[in-house]
């Protein structure tokens, strides 16, 4: 599950803001329960517990099935979310001007993958899934997703900055997931990132999300493939090496780029040589939980 600093996650903060809920939470991980297996395994009465139950399933962290009993219809709850990422603002440096492009997920310039993969706009599928052919397709300029499981795309766009502007910094953003043939939350690749063909270091993705409805992802997506992705930034700073949301991801520096070549060449792949080969799936506009493609940014003083 993705939240945010925002009212529209209240609910999930006000679930989360109670011991006997939390109880409850940890109960449900391990096995499905109904209302009078939680009374008892809480010691409270079964009213109280259909509150909290109540409380849980409002915030989309449970949910409940009706499934017969020997008295009748009987409340089952399950567990939906093993992961929560909240996403903080980002900071923003005042005493640096910048330039910022945004890149819309279908605009590689290059690409070489391998299925599971595919692509999609907010309307439909591009051509068939799992066919690799089909990222050279005309169409795939307005796709809002696309994934594949081992190999590369890349990314271009024009480098802004003038003669007398010095190079500070640069923040890239992207929605993020990795791929597996339907969804697994728990599902390890390991991503490893460049720019201009200096290498920016590898993160590893936790999974594959589908455990709630991304916020964008049009009506006809189907309900049982990836949902959403984590919103994550690296940041390269003038000092002290390459960071991806405040974690160290290598030591490559604002040195290592020259500020006169005329384009950003961003790259994304999964290798064949590392240990968790789990594919990648980017989130562009219309689709998972923040509406917006590739952002660039790059800071000048």
């Amino acid at each position: 599950m993705e939240l945010d600093i925002s009212s529209t996650s209240l609910p999930v903060y006000e679930a989360l803001a109670s011991d006997v809920r939390l109880k409850i939470i940890q109960l449900l991980s391990k096995r499905k329960m109904n209302i009078k297996e939680l009374a008892q395994a809480l010691n409270i009465s079964s009213a109280i517990v259909t509150k909290h139950v109540n409380k849980l399933e409002v915030a989309g962290l449970i949910k409940t099935e009706k499934i017969p009993g020997k008295s009748g219809l009987q409340r089952i709850s399950i567990l939906k979310v093993d992961h929560i990422n909240i996403d903080f603002p980002t900071k923003i440096y005042n005493s640096f001007e910048n330039y910022t492009s945004s890149i819309p997920v279908g605009h590689f310039t290059d690409y070489d993958v391998l299925p599971t993969c595919g692509l999609a706009t907010i309307g439909h599928f591009i051509g068939e899934v799992d066919e690799p052919k089909y990222f050279m397709d005309p169409e795939r300029m307005d796709a809002g997703i696309l994934w594949f499981t081992q190999g590369f795309v890349n990314y271009k766009t024009p480098n802004l900055l003038k003669e007398n502007e010095k190079l500070e910094q640069i923040d890239i953003s992207f929605e993020i997931s990795s791929e597996f043939p339907f969804t697994n939350n728990e599902w390890p690749s390991d991503i490893h990132f460049s720019l201009n063909n200096v290498d920016l270091g590898t993160w590893t993705s936790p999974g594959d999300f589908g455990d709630a409805r991304g916020k964008y992802t049009p009506a006809w997506w189907p309900a049982n493939i990836n949902q959403y992705g984590l919103l994550k930034t690296i940041r390269i700073t003038r000092d002290n090496g390459t960071y991806i949301d405040g974690e160290a991801l290598s030591q490559t520096r604002i040195a290592d780029f020259s500020s006169h070549d005329d384009i950003w060449n961003f790259k994304i792949e999964v290798k064949s040589n590392v240990k968790n080969i789990g594919g990648v799936t980017l989130f562009g506009k219309g689709f998972g939980n923040h509406d917006q493609d590739i952002k660039f940014k790059v800071y000048y003083s």
